[in-house]
Formats: C-alpha cells, sequence, structure tokens
C-alpha cells in the first residue's frame, strides 16, 4: 500500500479551503508513468497561465493613482520640486513586498486577511481591528470621494456637496453595471484613468525637468525644505494604503490555484509580476505629475496668480498646470480624468470595505446591500466637511485623510507579515528569511516615522495653539492615555504568539509527491493539474479571467 494525497473540502461559501491530508490508497498502476512529452506541453503553456492571473496587480494599484496620491504629489512638486521623488521610489518598492505578501497570503491558506485575524484574535481584539480597517477605508475613500467631486464641480459646475452625493450614487451604478460587461467597464475606467497620465507625460516633454534633478530627487534621500518632513509623511500615507492589504489578499481568491506546492509557487510569482508591473506604472505616473509641478511651479517666468496657485495647490486648481499642453480644454480634461480616477479608486474601496466586513463579521447579505452600506458608511464624512467647510475644507480633508492611513497602517501591515512569515499558516510557502528581514525593517521604519510624525506633530501643536492653558492640560490628559494606548497596542500585535494554525503538513515518499506537485494523466496522455475550486462566495470579483 501507497500513501496518496487527496484534498479535504470544506464548503466554499463558508470562507474553507481545500486542505491537503494524507491518506492510504493503492494508486492506479500508472500514477508513477507520466511522460516527458506532458511536462514540455504543460510547460509551453506558462503565458496563457500567466494572463490568466492578470487583474488583481492592476486593480490594486489604482489606489496608487487615485486622487489623494495626486494632491500630495503635486504639492510635493511645488514646495520641494524633485527632492521628495525617492520617498515615492521607497514607498512604491515597499508597496510591492507587501502587495506580494497579501497575495502570498490569500493563495497559500485560501483565506483573506480579514478572515485569518477573525481566526486568529481574541473578540475584543478583531472588533478593535475591524472598526480601525473600516476607520482606514473611509480616510482612503475621502480623497477619492472629494476628488470626484472637485471634478463634476470643474465641469458641471454642482456643489461639491452635491458632489459628493452624486459619487455615492454614482459609484453604485457603475459597480452594478458590471453584471452587462465588465471588462468593457474596465477597460473604459482604465482608459479615462490614463488620460491623466497621457496629460502630464506630454507636459513633461513641453516643460523638460532637467534629467539630473530627477535622478538626483529619486536616488539622493533629503528633507530639507520647510515642511518637507510633513509631505514625505503624506506622500506615504497616501501610497501605503492599509485597505489595499485586505483587498490584495481577497482578490486572488477569484483565481483558479493548482492545489499543489508546485502550482502556489507558480501562483505567487505570477501575482509578483503582474503587481511589478503595474506599479512600475504607478511609479511612473507619480513621478511625472511630481515633475512637471514641481517644473512649472519654479519656472522664473510664473505670474503671480500661478505663484498662489502653486502656494496652496489643490485638485480643484491644478488644471492651470496642463494649459502649455492642452490651452484651454486643460480644465475640461483635467476634470474628465479626475474624475476617472476617483470613481476607479472609489470601486476598490467600496469591494475592500466589502471583504472586511465578510472577513471580520461574517455578515451574510446581498451585495448590493453591502455596496450600500460600505457607500453611506465612506462619504458620510465628506459629505458633512463639504457642507460646512466648502471646497477649502474638503481639500483639507484629504490631508487628515492622509495622516490617518498612516496611523491605521501598522494595524494592518503587522498581522500580515506576522502571518506571512509563520509556518503554522503558510507551511513551506512562508517568507524567506531574507524576505523576513526586509519587510520587517521597513515595516517597523515605516510605523516608527508614522508615530514620532504624530507624537511631535501633537506636541508641537499643544506647544504653540491659542487655547486657555486648562484647555491644553484637558486636551493632553485625554490625548496622551491614547497615544499610550496606541503605542502598547502596536507592541501587543508585534509580540502576541500565534495560535491558530491554517496550514496542514502532509509528508511522503518522494516519488508520490512528485506526482502530486507535476498533477495527473488524463486519458489523453495530457497532464492535468489538480485545481482547487475557488471561493464562491468571492467568485463575482468582477476581474478578467
Amino acid at each position: 500500500m501507497a500513501s496518496v494525497l487527496r484534498q479535504q473540502q470544506q464548503p466554499a461559501g463558508s470562507g474553507g479551503n481545500n486542505r491537503v491530508v494524507a491518506v492510504n490508497a493503492t494508486p492506479p498502476n500508472n500514477i508513477l508513468h507520466i511522460h516527458a512529452d506532458a511536462f514540455s506541453n504543460h510547460e509551453k503553456k506558462g503565458w496563457k497561465k500567466f494572463l490568466s492571473f492578470i487583474g488583481p496587480g492592476f486593480l490594486v494599484s489604482l489606489a496608487y493613482l487615485d486622487p489623494g496620491n495626486l494632491e500630495t504629489d503635486l504639492q510635493a512638486g511645488a514646495n520641494h520640486r524633485y527632492e521628495l521623488l525617492w520617498v515615492i521610489l521607497i514607498g512604491l518598492i515597499f508597496a510591492l513586498i507587501i502587495q506580494s505578501l497579501a497575495a502570498n497570503l490569500g493563495v497559500s491558506t485560501g483565506k483573506h486577511l480579514s478572515e485569518i485575524c477573525k481566526a486568529e484574535y481574541p473578540r475584543l481584539v478583531r472588533y478593535c481591528l475591524w472598526l480601525l480597517a473600516e476607520l482606514a477605508v473611509i480616510a482612503a475613500d475621502i480623497p477619492e470621494v472629494i476628488g470626484t467631486a472637485f471634478a463634476l464641480n470643474i465641469l458641471f459646475h454642482i456643489p461639491v456637496w452635491g458632489g459628493v452625493l452624486v459619487t455615492g450614487c454614482s459609484t453604485l451604478l457603475l459597480l452594478g453595471l458590471q453584471r452587462f460587461g465588465v471588462r468593457k467597464l474596465e477597460l473604459l475606467i482604465s482608459t479615462l484613468v490614463f488620460v491623466m497620465a497621457a496629460c502630464f507625460f506630454g507636459e513633461m516633454s513641453y516643460v523638460k525637468p532637467p534629467a539630473s534633478g530627477v535622478i538626483k530627487g529619486m536616488f539622493i534621500p533629503k528633507l530639507s525644505g520647510q515642511g518637507a518632513t510633513a509631505d514625505a509623511i503624506a506622500l506615504l500615507g497616501a501610497l501605503v494604503m492599509p485597505h489595499n492589504l485586505f483587498l490584495h489578499s481577497a482578490l486572488v481568491l477569484s483565481r483558479k490555484v493548482p492545489n499543489t506546492v508546485r502550482g502556489i509557487n507558480d501562483a505567487c510569482k505570477y501575482f509578483l509580476i503582474e503587481s511589478g508591473f503595474a506599479l512600475f506604472v504607478a511609479f511612473l505616473i507619480n513621478v511625472a505629475v511630481i515633475s512637471v509641478s514641481g517644473t512649472v511651479c519654479s519656472a522664473s517666468n510664473l505670474s503671480s496668480a500661478n505663484t498662489d496657485h502653486c502656494t496652496d495647490l489643490t485638485l480643484n486648481s491644478a488644471s492651470f498646470l496642463l494649459k502649455n499642453v492642452l490651452g484651454r480644454s486643460s480644465s475640461t480634461i483635467y476634470a474628465i480624468a479626475l474624475l476617472a480616477s476617483g470613481q476607479s479608486s472609489a470601486i476598490t474601496g467600496t469591494y475592500a470595505g466589502q471583504y472586511i466586513m465578510q472577513g471580520f463579521l461574517d455578515l451574510k447579505m446581498k451585495r448590493w446591500i453591502r455596496n450600500l452600506m460600505t457607500r453611506t458608511i465612506a462619504i458620510a464624512p465628506s459629505l458633512v466637511v463639504s457642507i460646512i467647510g466648502g471646497s477649502s475644507g474638503a481639500g483639507r480633508l484629504i490631508v487628515i485623510a492622509s495622516m490617518i492611513l498612516s496611523f491605521e497602517l501598522p494595524f494592518a501591515l503587522i498581522p500580515l507579515l506576522k502571518f506571512s512569515s509563520s509556518s503554522t499558516k503558510m507551511g513551506p510557502h512562508k517568507n524567506s528569511m531574507i524576505i523576513i528581514v526586509i519587510s520587517w525593517i521597513l515595516g517597523l521604519g515605516i510605523i516608527g516615522i508614522n508615530v514620532y510624525y504624530l507624537i511631535t506633530a501633537f506636541v508641537d501643536w499643544l506647544i504653540h495653539n491659542s487655547l486657555p492653558k486648562v484647555g491644553n492640560v484637558f486636551i493632553g490628559i485625554i490625548v496622551f492615555p491614547l497615544m499610550a494606548i496606541y503605542v502598547g497596542s502596536v507592541i501587543y500585535l508585534t509580540f502576541r504568539k500565534d495560535t491558530v494554525q491554517t496550514y496542514i503538513e502532509t509528508k511522503d515518499n518522494t516519488a508520490m509527491q512528485t506526482h502530486v506537485e507535476k498533477g495527473f494523466m488524463n486519458s489523453n496522455g495530457e497532464l492535468e493539474l489538480n485545481h482547487g475550486p475557488i471561493r464562491e462566495d468571492l467568485a463575482d470579483i468582477p476581474l478578467p479571467e
């Protein structure tokens, strides 16, 4: 009797995963007689296999091109020219690492990040993580909603608060249209998003930023100008988004992955290549935006009106940067591209909110109800601020949202780093020692910078504000304990020992393991890999297959 491997299946709707367990059985007589040509034919299908995995990385990369990123890029370029390009480079390298870890976690465990958090942490901790994750979705959605509202204001002169309401309805409409041809919808959104990229690349060719200045800014770290630290933190906060980690780990579950070590490794490799290409495109667009802003706003022949714009550059006033290329139509094209950027990013935020709610709370509800709940929660702060403060208040809210994302990052990043480095969670697919060291150094560095900046910024505000001493004392009594709780929570998540095992180890003889890794022969003598069924509760994700 030889030992073969079979799949132990759980109901897909329950969020379970196909696990591999050892049982005793007698293999077919031809189980180990696999012709070499079969492997050759299988390897020739590599490009077709890769194309089937394209989608999640590009959808996630839209978050790195959303209105919040565009505004922080514009401000960084106007204030510091090219000096902060290195922040974009480091941020997107770090984003590639952590996004690939999120994809690997989903592929290897069959569960997305919020589901594993629900299984791993005590009830109080997971409810706190859920609330913080929802807050991160709201903070990430604020720039998207306000950016779209600004675009509608430029195009149709709709008040900002009215644009916020239209944005919520339009996002639900776009999500509903996916049943009529999601590929066409995605193609339209992507085309409109890259209209802005084409405009800024065209403007780059006109203003001709110095190549030496761009390269120096990209590879020589520097924080010399006034407010450079705050702008660098805002750039990082806009780039590395907590909700993207939950989103990416869920999106990959819509793909069929062979339920073998080799199949999982191949899937992780394909998702890494796809994410790398998508984020490289996002990096080029961010560099173009900063370079154009820095070159135009530092020109010696800048008019007084444009000088005032550069002093306080916002999404609502940035269309003048494109006049050299587009002339009078600059504001219209800019608004259309901003509209597409906001709407496409809002769709990814809506998906992230759905999977966070599903994973942490295991709520069973219809998709349109989840969409409505997620959008209602997300647009509420933007609507209130735009009604009270108008466009200027909405613009300031984008900066606050970026700071909130920096604050929220540890509560998604630390669980991801721990789970992806754990043999009890990932088995043989856990991170290598090099990746563990690099990811933890980068992660703790980003977290340390954010915590330091938040504390010093609050202390500086406390010292220099105009409130009476009694008010300062009262605020300090409230805020400093909250800071201590925040730091203590980060330490708890970092050093808490994981207790839940999601990977079942298998042991078998080498020949049988090779057979399982390579697949089975069908009646035509062709090699086939065993695919675990995709998650039924995630199978309706609108991605090309």
